[in-house]
Order: C-alpha cells, then structure tokens, then sequence
C-alpha cells in the first residue's frame, strides 16, 4: 500500500510541475477542460476506504460553518440574528476526530501567497494527502480542516473582549487586525463576499453528499445520477480549491499589507456548480419518485381494488389530488364520479388533430345515457408553459368528457410508457369498476368499429377483427357512393399510390375493363375509387390520412393472429403505403384480393388471357386465379412501416407474402398525411 501511495505521490509532484508551467504559461485555471482536470487528480486517487466516518464530519463541520457565517452576519454587519435558529445535528456519539489529517491539510492551506497556480498545487497536494478516501470525503476533510482555524477565528472573534484567554489567543490570530473600526470597514465587503462563498461551498459539498446517497439507487431507475456521479471528482476538486483560495484571503484580510485577492471567478464557477448540481438532484429525486409510483402502480394493477384509488395513483402524487374537469358543463367535478365506473383513459400528447378527437365523440354519446361509463383525457406533458395550456384549452374545449388539468407530469408516467406502451399516438385504455385493465389501447378498435365493438375488451377485439369485411369500416364514411355500391354488391377497386404515372395507368386499364363489352354483358358492375385524390384532382390528405390510420389500427388489432388470412391481407396491404402503387378488389364489403401495383397492373394487362374465363368462374375467382400466377413470377421486397409511436409493437413479424420471417430496420419519415394538427404546424 505504501509503495502504491508512494507512486501516486511521484506521479502527482510530477503533475503539479507540469500543470503549474501550463497555468502560468498559456493556460489559464479558469479554461482548463474539465477532462485535463479530470487526468490531473485521478493521479491523485488510490482507493476508497470506506470505513471513515465522513457523515459525523461533515455533520460537525456543517455545524461549524453555519454558526461562523453567522457570527461574521452578526459582527461585521451588525445584524442580530438567533443562534437558535441553527438546526444543529449532533455525530454518533463514537466519532473520532481525525484531527492529524486535519492538521495536515491545514499546512497545505496556511499563509499561501495569492495565484491562481499555487492554489491548484496547494489543491493536488491535498488530494495526495487524502488518496485512499472517496471523493465526497476528501471534500469534506478540506473543508474540515478549514472550518477549524475559520470557526476558531470568528469564535475568538465573538468573545475575546470578556474572555481573558480568549483575548490572548485572538492575539495570536491577528483577530483585532481585522476588527479595527478603520479596517473592518474598507474590508467589510470583501468579508461579507468571502462569506458567501464559504456558504456557497458548504451548500455544493452537502449536495455531492446527497448525490452520493442516492448512489444505492437501481441505475436503470435513476439514469441522471450517473451522469452526475461522473463529474463529482471535478466538482470535488473545484470545491477544495476554492476553499484554499478562501484561506488565501483570510491571511489577506488580517495581514497589516493590503494585497488585493480577487475571488469572483472562484465564486462565479462555484454558483455555477451549484446550480448544476441542484437541477441533478431535482432530476435524480423526480426519477426516483417516478420509480417508486411505478413500482406501486405495478403492484396496485395486480390486485387492483377499486378504479377511482387507481386513477388517482396513477395520476397525483401523495398531496396533489386534484378535481377534473366535465367537459359537457366546463365545471370541476370531484374525482368521485369514477368510483365504481368503467373508465376509459384517453391518452395523447397535446399534438392530437381535430380526427383523433371525434373517433371518441360516438362512443361518449353512446355511454353518456348510462352512467356506467367515463371518458377521461390525459394530456402527456413533461414539462408546463404557458404556450401548451393555451393548447391545452383550445383542444380540451373540443372534448365534451372528463379533462385531467393538472399542470405537472402526471405521476405514472413511466408506468403508462413501459406498461402500457404509450409513445406519442392517442390511446385509450380501458378499465373495468376494478381497476382491471380490459385493454392497453383500444383506440384502433375503436377508429375500424366504434361503437360496434362496444365494451371494447380484448374478448370484443378476439369476435369482432376475424372479418372478410374488413375494408368496409374503413372505406365506409370516405365518399358516400361507397355505401351504395357497397349495398348493391358492386366490384370496386380502391387504390393510390406515390407514383401518378402508375396512377394514370392503372385508371386506364381498370375503366377499360370495366366497360368490356362482355363485363357489360354478364351485368358485371365495376366501381374505381383512388383514395387520396379528390375529385377535382389534388390530394385529399385528411382522407389518406383516415384510410392509412384505419389500415394501420386493423394491422394493430390483429397483431397477434400473424397466421390468420384475413391478418396477412391487412399487413399486406399495410406494407404497400409507400410504394408507387396499390389496389384492394372487393365484391361489395368482402376483400377479393389486395396487391402490390405491379402485380395488379399485370393481371389488368393480361385481362385479354384470364376473361375467357369470367363466364365459367365469374369475375372474382378469374381475377384471383390469374393474380396467383402473376404473384409466382413478379417477386418484390415487402416493407412494413410501423410507427413505433403506435403502441406494442411485435419483436417479429412473418412475411405476408412467404413464410420467411421479415428483416428488421429503422427509418424515420414524415408523408404529412394526418391531416392538420391543431395550433401545431
């Protein structure tokens, strides 16, 4: 160990010599990067000894700081203050004093000239002394070893004019030098600055103590302290050599000379410190608080007991309970008016379009006759301003539900996230008078059903997706001659694309199919719908918007049935959104086939081939047929683009198209195809 010590002690004097040249030279303390810092005084660091008593230290010299800083209020300002007002906390009664190392330290601190670099050699020469301790103690021993002589000083300050003994020793510490009248007064403002950087240095080393701590936390529940706990040696070292350049100015103020020691950029570095490490802890202690909700909100959800205690957990903190909104009479409303209700929590961010709002409207109207059923908004916020209130009052007066305004991050906010999935998009979760949930996220069957697949449980969801309907709830509200040619069993084609060329071409050949003198013959009626276009031939977003996020919701709804047929039509169809065509071919409201656009543009070409075989088979199966030879020879890379905004998604996903497990990648990518998004743009 000693040999070990000894190492470390050549390395630093060989540091000190170094850093000094560069200090005096062309670098100044006050530049230097935190990491040539960092190289510095790991030199200086051998172990940790954790036996040390540092929180009866720091707990004795906090005590002393405290009272000295306010006897130096009391005398050289003159202001009566109580010294009761101290909260004094006493050590264990076993603490020893390690009064050498003190002493020790104290050498390095005692009559030093002014500098910059003989402050950071006075400093690494502390930190060889106190090698084999942790960083938060060699803190605290610098400032111990400084708080003794201060503490001693303004004691002696205080009562050396009744105490005989007292009055000698104050003597001895050039005390009267600097309570003479003429002197204490063209000193009192340095005082006072000295004051408040002594205070400000006890404040930065008790918050490295509270940092350390918290160090027994899981690191994946508290990430900030990490980053914090990285830069506490840095924080250390700022924090000793300040208190040596603060010893500095004491021998200063009580020498007959009047040297001038200028400590407002130790001062301004230490605030800055301070600052930093406040918001850390701030950070660290709403992590820890947001963990242990989590951890009582995952155990709350595995006996739940009543919803309203569940909602309230979820959303206050311990004194925060607050009323909600009524959004149908704009009046605050116990939160009482859950209890014993089904509930369902709408979830977004405040990024929610005009769309996402009147998915929800036909399920409030059909619940609000009984008073079973609750709709409540939940608006994400991580961090409150007056811009996003104002957002939030214009969206909330779209809402004629139940509104959480509560204007700080609502307390489960890492269980929502982790458990339920949430990462941007709307959801709705459904929750029994149990607290039980029946759906983490019942908005994409919501957004294909409505209200037919009311209650909106997973049972529901299980009955109401295996479907060969499927396109019809989500095509239905787009144009209203869909209904019609929907009733009368009619062949439509839905179709769009990115590429208009293939668009033109695909109309063409369809329309010329559908007026084939034999399609006319046989009564054959066939419809063209390309979604997206609007009739005077732009783009119609808000309906593109509407058919992907439908698409998208029946993707989600069937998620975990990949092998059933009806499932890998609708990933099918979904792995087509950006590519330069598609085309879905229904009879009426059942799905005939869905198909990339070369592959259905080829089947068009070949119409001539597969007609011969309309009038023995019909339209649907020769169209299917030839489209199963065509599928054999015209192979294409299928792509699915989940947002992972969306919720859950799978970790793999089978190919629509061949029994091959699909490769994974991320892509990033905005198509504006939403539709507007309020006071957003």
């Amino acid at each position: 160990m000693l040999g070990i010590a000894q190492n470390a002690g050549s390395k630093v004097t060989s540091a000190i010599t170094n850093t000094a040249h560069h200090i005096e030279g062309e670098l100044s303390l006050f530049t230097m990067s935190d990491n040539k810092i960092l190289e510095l005084i790991y030199a200086t660091h051998v172990h940790e000894d954790d036996s040390f008593d540092v929180d009866s230290l720091f707990l004795v010299t906090e005590n002393i700081i405290k009272r000295s800083t306010q006897n130096v209020d009391s005398i050289v300002q003159g202001t009566q203050v109580h010294v009761d007002t101290i909260d004094e906390k006493p050590p264990k009664a076993s603490f020893s004093s390690p009064l050498c190392t003190l002493k020790s330290i104290g050498c390095e601190m005692s009559c030093k000239p002014p500098g910059e670099e003989i402050s950071h050699k006075s400093t690494l020469a502390i930190l060889n002394k106190v090698s084999n301790y942790s960083w938060e103690s060699k803190a605290v021993l610098a400032l111990a070893a400084f708080a003794l002589e201060y503490g001693e000083f303004w004691l002696l300050a205080k009562i050396h004019q009744s105490d005989l003994l007292a009055k000698s020793l104050a003597i001895l510490k050039r005390v009267p030098v600097l309570l003479k009248p003429a002197d204490l007064q063209k000193r009192r403002q340095a005082v006072m600055e000295l004051n408040v950087l002594i205070k400000t240095t006890l404040q930065v080393i008790e918050c490295i103590f509270q940092l350390e701590k918290l160090s027994t936390y899981d690191p994946k529940d508290v990430p900030a302290l990490a980053v914090a706990m990285d830069h506490i040696p840095v924080d250390v070292y700022w924090s000793i050599i300040t208190i040596v350049a603060c010893a500095t100015k004491i021998t200063l103020l009580t020498s007959d000379e009047e040297k001038h020691y200028d400590l407002s950029q130790f001062a301004q570095k230490i605030h800055y410190i301070l600052n930093k490490l406040k918001i850390q802890l701030l950070i660290c202690k709403k992590q820890i608080e947001e963990a242990e909700t989590y951890r009582k909100l995952r155990k709350l959800f595995q006996t739940p007991a009543e919803v309203m205690e569940v909602f309230k957990a979820l959303i206050f903190t311990k004194d925060t309970v607050q009323p909600i909104i009524d959004g149908s009479t704009n009046k605050t409303v116990n939160i009482d008016v859950l209890r014993r209700k089904y509930v369902l929590l709408f979830i977004s961010t405040l990024d929610i379009s005009d769309d996402d709002i009147s998915i929800l409207k036909p399920v409030y109207e059909g619940t609000k006759k009984e008073d079973k059923y609750k709709i409540v908004w939940i608006p994400i916020v991580e961090q409150w301003t007056d811009e996003l209130r104002k957002k939030f009052e214009l969206l909330r007066a779209k809402m004629p539900w139940y509104t959480v305004q509560y204007f700080a991050p609502v307390a489960g906010i890492r269980f929502i996230k982790e458990e339920w999935h949430f990462k941007g998009k709307p959801a709705v979760v459904v929750m029994n008078p149990q607290g039980k949930v029946e759906n983490t996220n019942a908005l994409h069957l919501i957004r294909v059903h409505g209200m037919k697949a009311f209650p909106f449980h997973k049972g529901i969801e299980d009955k109401i997706t295996n479907d060969r309907e499927w396109i019809t709830p989500i095509v239905n509200d787009i144009h209203p001659s869909i209904q019609t040619w929907i009733k009368e069993e009619k062949f439509i084609f839905f179709y769009g694309g990115k590429d208009n060329d293939w668009i033109q071409q695909f109309t063409k050949k369809a329309t010329i199919i559908a007026n084939d003198p034999l399609i006319k013959d046989l009564k054959i009626n066939i419809e063209l719908f390309c979604v997206g276009k609007s009739p005077k031939g732009g783009e119609d977003l808000g309906v593109l918007g509407r058919f992907w996020n439908g698409i998208e919701s029946l993707f989600f709804t069937n998620v975990n049935k990949q092998t059933d047929t009806v499932t890998k039509e609708i990933q099918k169809l979904l792995s087509y959104k950006n590519e330069s065509g598609w085309a879905v071919l229904s009879k009426g409201s059942t799905v005939v086939v869905s198909g990339h656009g070369f592959t259905i543009l080829k089947v068009l070409d070949d119409f001539d081939t597969w007609k011969t075989f309309i009038k023995e088979k019909g339209f649907e199966l020769a169209f299917k047929a030839h489209y199963e030879k065509v599928i054999q020879t015209m192979k294409h890379c299928s792509r699915l683009d989940i947002p992972t905004v969306a919720g859950k998604v799978p970790e793999t996903m089978k190919c629509p198209e061949c029994p091959r497990t699909m490769e994974t990648y991320v892509s990033y990518k905005c198509c504006h195809t939403d539709g507007p998004i309020n006071a957003h743009h």
